[in-house]
């Protein structure tokens, strides 16, 4: 049930930097509920950088990432800020945005005032020296996912971002729909492109957890747009009808297994066998949805203690899990039976860099990418769709909110 609607105030003329304005806040003594952790508040609006662009938002888009920190766990986000300097003792999260140019640095020369823009989510110091040896700077010591780990995102009037951040809205979107898919898409794109002899080719089986999110949605159709397999994993069957909407190949409903979490010890040999059983029928499922005994090339995972036991098992000798996130825990074991003597890749990926944000930015301006409006909210409810977000129960596909956009 949604809160009061809450009215947002009108914004000034175009280029005219209000001196505060309406946030969706967190604070210390608030973190736990979601629901409870944000509220809205008026605050300063953020001073810009040389480099720095302040973007009127127009929509938000809900990500996991403010459901741990609404919580504080597994960082205070906020204390962690203050540690390195920053004065704020609140956290304006949102880690998607469509909005208007409202102001620049003046260093700035990629975008102006006026100019409908997205944001992508990896921020980082040009000046690293990790970055000035031209390594990728989402690796680099000072990369953050802006509105997580950086304040100001987009659950405001007005967001901050760094310049490199700012990409043109694809012009056939609506603002809501404009907003929803960066963060989950260039996750998607850098997991599925970004890792050198495990990048998704053609005729690739590659087995999507969670395909029917906001994450996975992105993902069966990258999958798909690379000539490769998607196979989705759900958790009813109406969601597995959503997914071949996408060109999911098919799907395996997890609610149908029971072998979930970290499996009995390699010395406890009945639990084992009865973990392995398991194991090799979800196994048998993939088998069953392509009609033939191929095994992913790829697992696309971020549900992390749950599943990854299981990954790790079904991937194909040589094939790669890619994991961007642990929803389910971070406590994840690894048979390395499996891991070394088929020598599988088990990697991490976090955030995007430029060039992979730009890539996938073209393919949602082309019209290629769907991006997959599940549900649209009013300001007032960011609190209770990351609570739902939590609990697993929002609809298909990415939630978002609306900010500064008519209704």
């Amino acid at each position: 049930m949604s809160s009061t609607p809450f009215e947002m105030p009108a914004l000034p003329a175009v280029g005219e930097v209000p001196a505060t304005m309406v946030a969706q806040v967190v604070r210390q003594d608030r973190f736990g509920d979601p629901a409870a952790a944000f509220q809205i508040e008026e605050v300063e609006t953020p001073p810009i950088g040389d480099d720095d662009v302040l973007i009127a938002v127009m929509a938000a888009g809900i990500n996991y990432n403010n459901v741990w920190a609404a919580r504080g766990i597994p960082v205070d986000v906020i204390g962690m800020r203050q540690k390195q300097g920053e004065p704020y003792d609140f956290h304006v999260g949102g880690s998607d945005a469509s909005g208007i140019v409202w102001a620049t640095g003046k260093n700035v020369t990629n975008v102006a005032v006026g100019d409908e823009v997205i944001v992508h989510p990896g921020y980082w110091d040009a000046a690293d020296p990790w970055i000035a040896a031209g390594k990728d700077p989402m690796i680099a010591p000072s990369a953050r996912i802006w509105g997580y780990d950086t304040n100001f995102g987009s659950f405001a009037q007005f967001c901050r971002a760094q310049s490199h951040q700012v990409l043109p809205k694809a012009e056939h979107l609506s603002w809501e729909a404009a907003a929803a898919p960066t963060l989950v898409g260039t996750t998607a794109y850098r997991m599925l492109h970004g890792w050198q002899g495990n990048t998704v080719q053609k005729d690739d089986v590659v087995l999507v957890w969670g395909g029917s999110g906001g994450l996975g949605t992105q993902a069966v159709q990258l999958v798909r747009e690379a000539g490769g397999i998607p196979v989705a994993v759900v958790s009813s069957p109406e969601r597995g009808e959503h997914v071949l909407s996408l060109g999911a190949e098919g799907w395996i409903d997890r609610s149908e297994f029971n072998h979930w979490g970290i499996p009995p010890h390699w010395e406890d040999a009945a639990g084992q066998k009865e973990w392995t059983a398991g194991a090799r029928a979800f196994g048998k499922a993939i088998w069953d949805v392509l009609g033939s005994k191929r095994s992913p090339n790829i697992v696309f995972e971020h549900p992390g203690e749950a599943t990854v036991p299981t990954s790790i098992f079904v991937c194909e000798a040589g094939g790669m899990v890619v994991i961007c996130a642990g929803t389910s825990g971070y406590s994840a074991t690894v048979d390395l039976r499996y891991h070394w003597v088929r020598q599988k890749r088990l990697q991490g990926s976090h955030g995007t860099n430029d060039a992979q944000a730009i890539a996938y930015n073209d393919l949602v301006r082309e019209g290629k990418i769907d991006p997959c409006v599940g549900q649209v909210v009013g300001f007032e409810d960011v609190g209770r769709v990351h609570a739902e977000m939590a609990a697993g129960t929002l609809p298909p596909g990415n939630t978002v909110v609306r900010v500064g956009a008519a209704a």
